[in-house]
């Protein structure tokens, strides 16, 4: 692969997958949404086929890593670093412009739920706006160590299930199968693991978004919560280290 399929693919897919992430959580939580209050079940189903579609769609150009963590995963376990920022540029752009795309998508709905009085006495402005949870994760009890360790562990989950596809068929690759199981994964994790913090396990899903949330011109948005921010981030990276190791030590 070359570089320029590397970060085209990288783009693309991670911006399909926020597109469609971002989006369930967009039509779960506005009040003009048709979707609106549609539960956790949605989120977690939405964002599973989110990851099936853009890996789907983008395995061809750069194996479809649309994550940091798993391509510091895939990284360690193949001792190949080359590539390495290539695959972190294009997964922060397009986690950018699939957030851009879903306030795009459901422009009508931000203007009226964030012009709402009930919206506006919903959280105070100064604090983590009320529709930052469209674009990035939050945690429902503020505990460092705690949303730290939640995160690492949703990660190693993840991670370590990519790592290992298709060891039980002769070492062989899954193909397009994998897609369909990462996306199970997702799920599984999501519904298990994502009520204390919102299941990041994904840099780029939440710090591309978090920066779209803060440059948007939305009314009363609230703050984008940048003490939070590092969380989501270095997590799902030490996740990935870890989950390389394991995969090292009891797989390879």
């Amino acid at each position: 692969m070359s570089s320029s399929d590397i970060f085209l693919g990288e783009t693309i897919g991670t911006a399909v997958l926020i597109l469609l992430g971002g989006g369930v959580c967009a039509a779960v939580t506005l009040k003009s949404s048709k979707a609106r209050g549609a539960g956790w079940l949605a989120i977690t189903f939405g964002w599973g086929f989110a990851v099936m579609t853009a890996v789907y769609m983008t395995a061809s150009l750069s194996d479809a890593h649309l994550n940091p963590a798993v391509t510091v995963g895939i990284a360690i376990k193949d001792g190949a670093w080359g590539d390495v920022p290539v695959y972190f540029a294009g997964q922060i752009l397009g986690a950018m412009i699939g957030a851009a795309l879903v306030w795009v998508a459901y422009y009508g709905q931000f203007q009226a739920h964030l012009t709402d009085p009930e919206t506006i006495g919903e959280k105070p402005i100064e604090g983590p706006g009320p529709v930052l949870g469209i674009f990035s994760t939050g945690p429902e009890v503020r505990n460092t160590w705690q949303n730290l360790a939640t995160e690492i562990i949703g990660t190693v989950v993840l991670v370590l299930a990519v790592l290992t596809q298709g060891l039980n068929d002769s070492g062989k690759g899954l193909g397009t199968l994998g897609a369909l199981i990462t996306a199970f994964v997702v799920v599984s994790i999501g519904l298990s693991l994502g009520g204390p913090t919102g299941y990041a396990i994904n840099p780029a899903r939440d710090l591309g978004p978090r920066i779209v949330h803060a440059l948007l011109p939305l009314p009363n948005k609230g703050g984008s919560d940048w003490g939070y921010a590092w969380i989501p981030v270095a997590g799902p990276l030490i996740g990935g280290a870890l989950a390389a190791g394991i995969y090292t030590i009891a797989f390879a």
